[in-house]
């Protein structure tokens, strides 16, 4: 691949308005090209893309395009940068008035030195927000998809769409559908800017004369007015690839605009770089329908303040995952010691779930067309999800959850490059695809969207959009719920057994038995809209027996079925809010809930009242 730097534009507004500047804090950048005034850390613009750009392993060659005016200023750069200077293209113009347009530049660069190759197109002069991102993850994506690609990002909130070419993109495919160069105001509801920053297939190349003879004039020679012809007009197959990341040309803005966008783009730099960012993630309690979950069936779940999962991320040198001390340990006081850790904690700690997700994470946004940049960082964890509230599976999806959310601040990744909808089924596919952990949608879904939710799994959503319906619903005055799991859970029962073989093979006591789940959550989302607390007590009861007569007491364990039985002595309801080990329930009855909490206190169990987490209140309820 050829990688081309175009810097043959004349910035008659900048370079005059630096000559006429009269606080002398400009003048020794009087008659220098725009590519070669400073940009972000101290160096100049174009000295940031050469480096970009300089690797043999990517690039035969490196080309740069200027003008006759500032040859000898880019003439100088080159020998003292190493860049060698029969690749210097000079396009003879002298003025704004003579010169020959972006793509005439471009076309002059590949016809002068016979270039037969995919070409990488780079605006040399273009100041750009971080200085981090990876050419070769561009060039990896390109390579992937059947078609010239255009790398753009997302405006910012002071950034007009009519200042830009926008792109409109195909969220499934990644193609661009139209090209709207500079559009007035409500032409297109896109945010995404295109930059001069694109590949192109070497097949293609023969388009640019084509479009040369169509116009005449250099204003019209640009690569905006190029790309409307070939996505709208001639309808050519290009690819969109997102950066995380701002990006300004200044080819024809004051210095107030220059001066502005390089302190803007240092100051949110500096910060970045300096502050660490920690994202927490709940646990979640099944108040109905599991684990219908799995088998095309409804549940309601909520997210609770009790329990979570807190990840840490700040940039460093080098990536570095740290271990828990307490879940991922490495020293022991003794061989005795050794074994009841790892009877009671297991032998999988936190640390391979970063791992998963980072790796799983940089998987999507390559594949996506999310281009990252090229920082490392630090991620730690801590947690206080115990392993037996509910099998330790919202510790993990807890870990999984909070981890992404780090990732995504960290390289400014939108909910619309990643939807919550979407996100569900990564935290699940780290788990199953990763780490070979069989599990369902729920759990994830809860700590994605948060509060209270409501979810549809039917095989008719599943198999048309690749996930379910999920709506939250409202959480105030909710009643008082209470959770309670085992001190030892070594006696919480093999909760999923043989029923998913049982399903799949359309048993008629396990298929209809996910139809009435369904049907119990529809019932309960009724309930909770009416406050209907009798009526969701009376549903959580029938949850739980339709659960046992399927997977039987055996499957269930001891442990469990002794909670669910002192809870009804004290007349309340009670479920399992997932896999086992504990046990959900609601109990009207303020005198006996009291009685209750000391009953399972001194059977060895520990009891919480739920503290629901409502992210429409700003936390606890």
């Amino acid at each position: 691949m050829i990688c081309i730097l175009l810097v043959a534009g004349h910035g008659t507004v900048l370079e005059t308005q630096i000559k006429n500047d009269d606080t002398g804090l400009y003048s020794h950048l009087a008659g220098v090209p725009k590519a070669l005034l400073p940009g972000n850390g101290g160096k100049k613009i174009l000295d940031f893309w050469w480096e970009a750009v300089n690797m043999r392993q990517l690039f035969t060659e490196v080309y740069l395009v200027t003008n006759a005016d500032k040859f000898k200023y880019y003439e100088r750069w080159a020998t003292a940068n190493d860049f060698p200077l029969e690749n210097v293209v000079n396009d003879g113009s002298t003025t704004l008035e003579d010169r020959l347009g972006a793509v005439a530049d471009l076309e002059l660069a590949i016809r002068s030195r016979k270039l037969q190759d995919d070409v990488m197109v780079i605006a040399g002069d273009m100041l750009c927000a971080d200085q981090n991102f990876d050419i070769a993850q561009v060039i990896r994506f390109f390579r992937s998809e059947p078609g010239e690609l255009i790398i753009y990002y997302e405006l910012e909130e002071s950034e007009k769409s009519s200042s830009r070419g926008n792109v409109e993109v195909c969220r499934e495919t990644h193609r661009i559908t139209r090209f709207l160069e500079k559009p007035h105001e409500g032409l297109t509801a896109s945010r995404l800017a295109s930059v001069v920053f694109y590949c192109i297939q070497r097949e293609t190349l023969t388009q640019l004369s084509d479009f040369l003879k169509l116009q005449t004039r250099a204003t019209d020679r640009s690569f905006g007015r190029f790309w409307e012809w070939l996505i709208n007009e001639k309808q050519l197959d290009v690819f969109g690839m997102k950066l995380p990341t701002g990006f300004q040309l200044i080819g024809q803005v004051g210095l107030s605009d220059y001066t502005r966008w390089l302190s803007h783009y240092s100051t949110k730099q500096q910060d970045a770089s300096s502050k660490p960012i920690t994202c927490r993630s709940f646990a979640r309690v099944g108040l109905m329908g599991n684990p219908s979950d799995g088998f095309n069936g409804k549940t309601i779940a909520m997210s609770i303040c009790n329990f979570w999962a807190e990840v840490t991320l700040l940039e460093s040198q080098t990536l570095v995952l740290l271990p828990h001390p307490l879940n991922d340990p490495t020293e022991f006081g003794s061989l005795q010691d050794l074994f009841c850790i790892s009877r009671k904690e297991g032998y999988l700690g936190g640390l391979r779930l970063l791992q998963a997700t980072c790796k799983k994470f940089y998987q999507f946004c390559s594949k996506q067309g999310l281009a990252l940049t090229k920082q490392n960082f630090t991620l730690k964890y801590d947690t206080n999800i115990p392993r037996q509230v509910v099998r330790n599976r919202p510790r993990r999806n807890a870990i999984v959850s909070a981890t992404l959310k780090c990732l995504m601040k960290f390289y400014n990744i939108t909910d619309d490059d990643l939807p919550k909808s979407i996100r569900a089924n990564f935290i699940l596919n780290v788990e199953t695809e990763e780490l070979f952990i069989t599990a369902g949608l729920q759990d994830r879904v809860v700590q994605v969207y948060e509060g209270l939710v409501y979810m549809d799994f039917s095989k008719k959503l599943m198999e048309e959009q690749g996930y379910g319906s999920y709506l939250s619903l409202d959480m105030g005055g909710l009643p008082p719920f209470w959770l309670a799991y085992l001190s030892d859970p070594s006696d919480s029962g093999r909760i999923h057994s043989n029923i998913r073989l049982r399903w799949l093979n359309g048993e008629p006591l396990v298929v209809e038995a996910m139809k009435t789940f369904a049907e119990l959550t529809d019932q309960a989302r009724a309930a909770l809209q009416d406050r209907d607390w009798q009526r969701l007590a009376q549903l959580m009861d029938q949850n739980f027996d339709l659960r046992r007569s399927v997977y039987t007491d055996e499957c269930l364990g001891p442990g469990n079925l002794k909670m669910v039985q002192l809870a009804k002595q004290f007349g309340s309801a009670v479920k399992l809010p997932g896999s086992g080990g504990a046990v959900v329930g609601l109990c009207l009855d303020e005198a006996r809930l009291v009685e209750m909490r000391q009953a399972f206190q001194e059977a060895g169990c520990v009891f919480c009242i739920i503290a629901p987490y409502d992210p429409s209140a700003g936390g606890r309820r």
